[in-house]
């Protein structure tokens, strides 16, 4: 059976991230050719050896990259040939991110917004005036969430110290609108945006929030985070040919 990615080159933003590191494992065990770019490369370094890959290998790039810096974006793809595709799984956010409802001032929701979905929209835009220039098929898939989709369930956060906050679901079900607008508006079947809008991802969370969540999905609960990759890859694939636009949701239920 064929590599889905084989002879593709493939930007992973944020390839430091616990996803974005499993996204750069798989696209190259599927053939792709990657380009891991981080805010931090010692520390996507140090979490891509983690996952028994070869950065010694001619077909692993490992590149700096801010996606909240404008000049750092337009450089990056101003100075790429060849990219088939990318992926931007970077997660930007302020010292206050992750503060509950009536605590979050103006300023903070202001700044990450600025910081995820504005560097969203800089990605986005790029990744589409490199199209127009290089005038080759190019597939961009943005990471959204469940809580872009719906929203919350608060009561799984009951007995913890998290919650779900107000930026995210502002900045996730945006990015959705801005897929669709990014593809209206260069109306070139060549060019695809879509998004995978992953549920809970297991990370140590508290076990009272692991059992909660677990009762709204259909007996999984939080899933491992290989589980988001296949709709990953399959988007960056010619098996997603004409699809464009759209969003897949990997949530075992929870959204239902």
């Amino acid at each position: 059976m064929n590599k889905l990615l084989l002879d593709k080159k493939i930007l992973v933003a944020g390839a430091g991230g616990l996803l974005g590191s499993k996204i750069v494992k798989f696209a190259l065990e599927q053939g792709a050719q990657v380009i891991a770019a981080d805010i931090n490369v010692d520390l996507m370094y140090e979490k891509l050896s983690l996952q028994d890959i070869d950065l010694k290998k001619t077909n692993i790039l490992l590149h700096e990259l801010d996606v909240t810096n404008e000049q750092s974006v337009k450089h990056f793809f101003a100075n790429q040939t060849n990219l088939s595709g990318a992926v931007n799984s970077t997660y930007p956010r302020n010292k206050t991110y992750g503060s509950h409802f009536f605590d979050v001032s103006l300023d903070s929701f202001n700044e990450n917004l600025a910081l995820h979905l504005g560097s969203a929209f800089l990605f986005t835009q790029q990744c589409a005036a490199y199209f127009k220039d290089k005038q080759k098929p190019f597939s961009l898939v943005n990471i959204s969430s469940i809580y872009g989709v719906i929203a919350p369930k608060f009561y799984i956060y009951d007995n913890t110290p998290m919650t779900m906050p107000v930026e995210y679901a502002a900045i996730k079900s945006a990015i959705l609108h801005l897929n669709k607008y990014a593809v209206s508006y260069v109306n070139d079947s060549r060019f695809r945006v879509n998004s995978v809008s992953p549920g809970g991802i297991f990370d140590k969370q508290p076990k009272a929030f692991l059992e909660a969540y677990k009762k709204s999905t259909h007996g999984e609960g939080m899933l491992d985070v290989e589980a988001i990759i296949g709709s990953i890859l399959f988007l960056l694939s010619e098996q997603s040919k004409f699809v464009t636009g759209q969003n897949i949701i990997v949530d075992d239920g929870f959204s239902l």
